[in-house]
């Protein structure tokens, strides 16, 4: 696919077509990795798991000696069933 650079507004962007996205599993809105190499431009789509953050790295960050307390929540206000 050809494409030109255009000038939008401050910044400067690429036109890419619907097809080429398809074809590199990428989605409007999705987070990409821009890099050179060779002189070239790489445009690698990021794989993120639910979200933003991965569970096992966030669990890997709890200290190994951490104990969880109970929170009191106070009286029930309404028809809650406790």
């Amino acid at each position: 696919m050809i494409t030109k650079v255009q000038k939008w507004g401050n910044s400067q962007g690429l036109r890419l077509s619907k097809e080429l996205l398809s074809d590199a599993h990428i989605d409007v809105g999705d987070a990409v990795d821009v890099a050179v190499r060779s002189g070239s431009l790489v445009v690698t789509p990021v794989r993120r798991i639910r979200g933003r953050l991965d569970l096992g790295e966030l669990v890997s960050r709890i200290p190994a000696d951490y104990e969880s307390l109970e929170l009191g929540w106070g009286s029930p206000v309404g028809r809650e069933v406790w």
